[in-house]
């Protein structure tokens, strides 16, 4: 759910990088083909929306899986780098509705995004990247133990879990890498409130014309933060490539993380119109979102409209962390070519 084939293009606008923690490493963005199958394109047109489901016991499981112990392990196990100075870390009103999104990516490694709670008729639906949540270019490589935690900072989670029941994203996303947004259905917490309930939820903008200023948020794994603390960039949109690109430097973690337009310091409100999706390069001063268009709003009803649910009951003598998957800060052993071309250095961020 979260990386794709390693490359240093960036669809057409050259080098970049996707977000995505995994592991120490930070997940790069995959070639888009340059025509895809007709008998593809005739099911994109017919469903433009790729839905997975976890069951009851896969969503219980993830809830027991990620412990304090865990996610203090996965933070320590990354570091890339300092933060840069477009980055500043966010020290005003709490933002209640945007928090880590935390699962065991494609290759069994512990790792994390940042995805924010959106307002929905069912009160539980999430906005993110659709890098956090399946590989591109490759249906059947999805993420998994996934559960989203609001209002995170340096250890603390005031609101609890919510564990991802449904995850939504573009079919373009699982067959060719195109339309990098996801919108994922959560079950109620601990104590039986709903999302929205517990943290609120910012409005979502579709087809707003670019050029506006907007904050963006993310859960960098630059030190000295490493994924603990909130970091904001602000800057005005532009067109770019089809995509829009504001002036900023966050790196792996933030992925998935809200673009807020009319953003209000004060109150901590604005409206989402976009995700961080990509960087220019490897020593970033551009990031890159998707323009939230049709696709996008699809993709945001199907989550919006998916009745909502409590959170699994955990079963009698179960274990705390005893999911299958990488353990805290575990590593994927296996090395692809393209690591063994390029050498130690570029094998981290792949």
């Amino acid at each position: 759910m979260t990386e794709t084939s390693p490359s240093v293009t960036r669809r057409l606008r050259g080098p970049a990088t996707g977000l995505v923690v995994a592991g120490t490493a930070l997940v790069l963005a995959a070639p888009v083909p340059a025509m895809a199958a007709t008998a593809q394109a005739d099911a994109t047109a017919a469903n433009p929306v790729s839905v997975l489901t976890y069951s009851a016991k896969e969503r219980r499981d993830a809830l027991a899986y990620w412990t304090p112990a865990r996610i203090k392990a996965v933070g320590k196990s990354v570091d890339l780098g300092p933060t840069g100075p477009m980055a500043k870390p966010w020290q005003g009103t709490a933002l209640k509705s945007v928090g880590r999104l935390f699962f065991v990516n494609a290759r069994g490694s512990d790792t994390w995004c940042t995805a924010t709670a959106v307002t929905s008729a069912n009160k539980s639906a999430v906005m993110t990247a659709a890098h956090c949540v399946r590989r591109g270019s490759s249906p059947v490589n999805t993420n998994t133990t996934m559960v989203f935690v609001p209002g995170y900072a340096k250890g603390k989670a005031p609101h609890g879990a919510f564990a991802v029941r449904t995850v939504a994203s573009p079919r373009t996303w699982e067959e060719e890498s195109t339309n990098d947004v996801a919108a994922l259905t959560v079950d109620a917490n601990k104590d039986g409130r709903k999302l929205t309930d517990a943290v609120g939820g910012l409005p979502v903008s579709f087809n707003r014309p670019v050029g506006s200023t907007v904050s963006a948020f993310g859960y960098s794994a630059t030190r000295p933060q490493r994924g603990e603390q909130l970091l904001r960039c602000t800057g005005r949109t532009k067109k770019e490539d089809g995509t829009q690109v504001i002036p900023c430097d966050m790196t792996g973690g933030s992925s998935g993380g809200p673009w807020l337009a009319d953003f209000d310091a004060a109150t901590g409100k604005g409206v989402l119109v976009s995700v961080n999706g990509s960087l220019d390069s490897m020593t970033p001063t551009k990031m890159y979102g998707e323009v939230l268009g049709a696709t996008a709003k699809k993709v945001y009803d199907r989550a919006a409209q998916t009745p909502a649910k409590p959170s699994p009951k955990p079963k009698p003598g179960a274990t705390p962390g005893a999911t299958p998957g990488a353990a805290p800060g575990a590593e994927d052993s296996r090395r692809t070519a393209w690591e063994r071309l390029i050498g130690s250095w570029w094998s981290k961020l792949v």
